[in-house]
């Protein structure tokens, strides 16, 4: 197996440090340990007394307790605990896919999320989301998509990094599909929780279709990115049972304090979620004022979840404008062509408290330094 470089991760790995003002994290405001074991009555002497030995390999039992109650139809023997959300996604990959298999991504996506898929032998197709309709998925082009071969689609609500969301009626008509046509859905809920409007919350797909897999993670809703917990939540017997073979292979088994502080978080997740929220409804407003005043350089699109979007930008090349944003004010923004070629956005993250400051640079940037940089990056695009 032969992985193309993580485009994203590069570019974090130059910037991520050394630039001041991060406008682009895919993550919420985090926590301190002494934050988290505050949370629950005798949390620090029970955690200070934690045996460091093997944990389970399929996860402490209390953990993968706390991860059932995020769905409505999975029982502890049927989440399989992970380092992080990456571990999970390239043995889930793995165990489901061989050479020549077909495979459809929503698009634009997490690189892993189809580049595993490839590096194993995969075809693999986009399955694009309108920009025009807020990153609408249209079913009539999943289905022109499919063909005998397709063993895995592969969705991401709420999306990164747009935002979107579909509705519960989208949601039960790709299960129909997905029974009809024998493909599984692997679908990445690692923002589940965070919707602006609760009304919108739709079920994790392990809960629709009993085939299907869900992904989580303890890094972008609860913020607790540190403690590289994810999981794979599947009704689906063969593939769990597979999945546990093949980790033995990769990690073995996580991080005994990481599954402690985790289950911890789980348990108070009502508390860090609603903390959150707050953090991303105030920045939202933030932005969409920042936006509404420069209509002429941006079209901005508020999303219905999670603590990122991706407006586009209207003048010059969106590589040479993020690069010339940080490399003048410090601010970092994520270019789209991360996410693949053709996307003249870039991501903006809104899930941290210092969100305002970050924003005021950017303000400086457009004021001082943007016409001069849209001149010339509009010059290079027509070349």
């Amino acid at each position: 197996m032969k992985l193309d470089r993580f485009r994203l991760e590069r570019y974090f790995a130059k910037y991520e440090f050394s630039a001041p003002y991060q406008l682009c994290p895919s993550d919420c405001e985090s926590l301190t340990i002494q934050d988290l074991l505050a949370l629950e009555a005798g949390a620090q002497e029970e955690f200070s007394k934690l045996w460091l030995g093997y944990p389970d390999s399929l996860g402490h039992p209390e953990l993968r307790q706390a991860i059932t109650k995020i769905y409505t139809e999975v029982s502890e023997d049927q989440v399989l605990v992970h380092a992080g959300a990456e571990e999970a996604i390239f043995n889930f990959m793995n165990v489901t896919l061989s050479p020549g298999d077909h495979v459809v991504v929503q698009a634009p996506y997490y690189q892993s999320l189809g580049e595993v898929a490839r590096a194993i032998g995969a075809d693999v197709s986009l399955w694009q989301g309108n920009p025009e309709r807020g990153w609408e998925l249209d079913l009539e082009f999943l289905k022109s998509l499919l063909t005998t071969r397709t063993k895995l689609v592969v969705v991401n609500f709420p999306h990164n990094p747009t935002g979107f969301l579909p509705s519960l009626d989208f949601m039960e008509e790709l299960s129909a599909l997905s029974d009809q046509h024998g493909f599984i859905v692997f679908s990445d809920e690692v923002y589940r929780g965070l919707e602006l409007d609760p009304k919108d919350q739709i079920p994790a797909f392990v809960d629709i279709n009993e085939r299907a897999a869900s992904l989580g993670v303890m890094s972008k809703t609860y913020g607790l990115a540190g403690l590289r917990i994810g999981w794979v939540a599947t009704r689906n017997e063969g593939i769990f049972e597979e999945l546990v073979a093949f980790k033995d292979y990769t990690t073995v088994c996580n991080s005994a304090p990481s599954e402690f502080l985790a289950a911890l978080a789980l348990r108070h997740s009502g508390i860090i979620i609603k903390r959150n929220l707050q953090i991303i409804r105030d920045n939202l407003d933030e932005l969409d004022l920042f936006f509404r005043s420069h209509t002429d350089l941006f079209d901005w699109h508020r999303p219905k979840a999670g603590p990122i979007a991706f407006p586009r930008l209207l003048k010059g090349s969106v590589e040479d404008f993020c690069t010339d944003l940080v490399e003048k004010e410090g601010v970092l923004l994520l270019p789209g062509t991360l996410y693949g070629p053709g996307y003249n956005s870039f991501r903006v993250g809104f899930g941290r408290k210092n969100l305002p400051e970050c924003l005021e640079r950017f303000e400086k940037y457009i004021q001082e330094s943007y016409t001069s940089f849209s001149h010339i990056g509009t010059k290079k695009a027509k070349g």
